[in-house]
């Protein structure tokens, strides 16, 4: 995995977590055509090579944005045609976000407005800052949410809640955000990337396998009937049966030591 992004960082914090920070201070962390190819490149790398990581975590730069939405700067006077290229890695971008087999948290330490949000609406889970702010705002602009908003949002509040927040155009508070269930915990901004990497920490101590295959099972089970769901997770338990990481769990069990899971 390469470190040198433009738009992004990627620091490994031990060997098995992984902290991306949107890094466009200046910019409140918006989306330019950039950042949507570093992210891209980032998590579809991910598909490919976990490289060892459990867990990753996103974050925006600074104390004021996790990120701001589309670049609306670099977007003033596009062509419809150059337009509908830069969403196209927007798109794409969300699907690589979606489909990284780790978990991921969103660390949201300030406003995540538009595409903001959506991003952290396709985390596995958020954390926020008590300074957070969240909007779908693009029906302001004579636009709409186009990077999941209008799937993941109501997955995450219901369909009516969802409706009224992007039909409106209206900000929402971290805490409306954790009453409504965007948002798992609330936190003062200097303990949130503390309390979220603790969390981190927690999970990667668990099986990897075990992790990556519960996490597919939520997440693909809720797309399916409850019939269809239950068949799904069996296979992915099943999975888990043959591997070493299941022997090691149980022999460090009655041993009454942790386990030291290898990912095999």
């Amino acid at each position: 995995m390469r470190s040198d992004f433009e738009t992004i960082t990627a620091e490994w914090r031990d060997q098995h977590i992984l902290l991306v920070t949107l890094n466009r201070p200046d910019a409140a962390n918006a989306m330019n055509t950039q950042m949507g190819l570093d992210l891209m490149e980032l998590f579809e790398g991910l598909t490919v090579d976990l490289e060892g990581l459990r867990v990753a975590i996103l974050t925006g730069s600074g104390a004021k944005a996790f990120c701001a939405g589309g670049d609306l700067k670099q977007r003033n006077g596009m062509t419809d045609e150059a337009w509908q290229a830069q969403h196209l890695v927007f798109e794409r971008m969300l699907r690589a976000i979606l489909a990284c087999p780790i978990p991921i948290i969103a660390a949201v330490n300030g406003a995540a407005y538009g595409g903001g949000c959506e991003i952290a609406a396709a985390a596995d889970f958020v954390y926020a800052a008590t300074n957070a702010r969240f909007a779908l705002t693009e029906v302001t602009l004579g636009i709409m949410p186009g990077a999941g908003g209008t799937q993941n949002l109501p997955r995450a509040i219901g369909e009516r809640r969802a409706k009224e927040v992007i039909l409106s155009g209206l900000p929402f508070s971290a805490e409306e955000a954790e009453r409504w269930g965007l948002v798992n915990r609330v936190l003062p901004p200097e303990e949130l990337l503390t309390a979220t990497l603790a969390i981190a920490e927690r999970i990667a101590g668990n099986g990897p396998i075990s992790v990556r295959q519960a996490k597919q099972a939520i997440h693909r089970g809720l797309q399916m009937s409850l019939a269809d769901g239950l068949a799904f997770e069996i296979e992915a338990y099943n999975r888990l049966v043959p591997t070493s990481d299941r022997r090691e769990g149980v022999l460090a069990f009655n041993e009454r030591r942790k386990p030291n899971f290898q990912g095999k």
